[in-house]
């Protein structure tokens, strides 16, 4: 019996033996799968950070390039801008805001780029063909309409004439008046800004022919408040250093410079040509 008791002791200490060394190496095991689990961990959330930084720097990247292509497009369409206005310009006879008058020349060349046939209806002399540049037209005929509205009868005295027919005319005056008082009233062939086709005398039924007594209708009033908002200008008004005081002239310039002359209480005449040059890109806006 004791040796009996004797061998379970043994197998009993072995087997504890046994356990205890499956326990550790289990231990051990589990240690070791812990460290590889953190390390892959580590590596992971290291992997996951620079993927991060990557996405940070690509994003910095895409939104740079968005700056530059939107900084491009706009460069694109400023020139653009740029290109239709040199068209526009290009498009635009130069001629139609320069100051003559004794200052620039048209030679006897020179004809509008394209004329229109003024209804007779607007005419002091009906039977009496008279053309004005077609562009211009369209800002006359309102003008002309608008008074009308407002019980001012305007009528068109004269409207654009050749090289040839203010020869005629400026000799005519000479002959009648004399060649110091023709000057101060009647520009030489070439100089006239009826040769532009862009400027016109007015009259009204009541004084005809006398144009000189236009100041005393009350049609001179309304065109003095009115006429820049249809972009015409009084040419030569009081006190101007070119010609003598002529009520009934009045030339097409466009409205932005029109308004600007009106509102500022100024003469086309004394403007710097490069200030009215900047005007004529929009001469014929409406």
């Amino acid at each position: 019996m004791e040796k009996i008791r004797a061998h379970i002791n043994k197998y009993q200490i072995a087997l504890g033996i046994v356990l205890t060394l499956i326990l550790a190496g289990s231990l051990a095991y589990s240690v070791y799968s812990f460290k590889e689990l953190s390390d892959q961990r580590v590596a992971d959330m290291e992997m996951i950070s620079e993927l991060n930084n990557s996405r940070t720097d690509l994003i910095i990247e895409v939104r740079e390039g968005e700056n530059i292509i939107n900084a491009f497009q706009g460069e694109i369409r400023s020139i653009g801008t740029t290109v239709d206005k040199l068209k526009k310009l290009s498009e635009t006879d130069d001629e139609l805001l320069k100051k003559y008058s004794k200052v620039y020349f048209l030679n006897e060349n020179y004809t509008p780029s394209n004329l229109s046939l003024i209804p007779s209806k607007y005419l002091f002399e009906p039977d009496r063909e008279m053309y004005i540049h077609s562009n211009v037209w369209l800002f006359l005929q309102e003008l002309i309409d608008s008074a009308e509205h407002s019980d001012i009868k305007l009528l068109i005295a004269s409207a654009y004439r050749s090289f040839n027919t203010q020869a005629t005319l400026k000799s005519g005056y000479t002959v009648t008046y004399g060649t110091g008082t023709a000057n101060q009233f009647s520009a030489d062939q070439g100089y006239s800004e009826h040769q532009l086709g862009t400027t016109i005398d007015f009259t009204t039924p009541e004084i005809g022919a006398n144009l000189s007594k236009l100041d005393s209708q009350d049609a001179f009033k309304w065109l003095l408040d009115n006429a820049y908002l249809y972009g015409f200008i009084l040419s030569y008004p009081k006190d101007n250093t070119y010609y003598k005081y002529e009520p009934w002239h009045w030339r097409f310039v466009g409205k932005s410079l029109a308004k600007y002359i009106h509102l500022e209480n100024k003469s086309f005449y004394d403007l710097n040509q490069r200030e009215i040059d900047n005007y004529l890109i929009n001469i014929f806006n409406k």
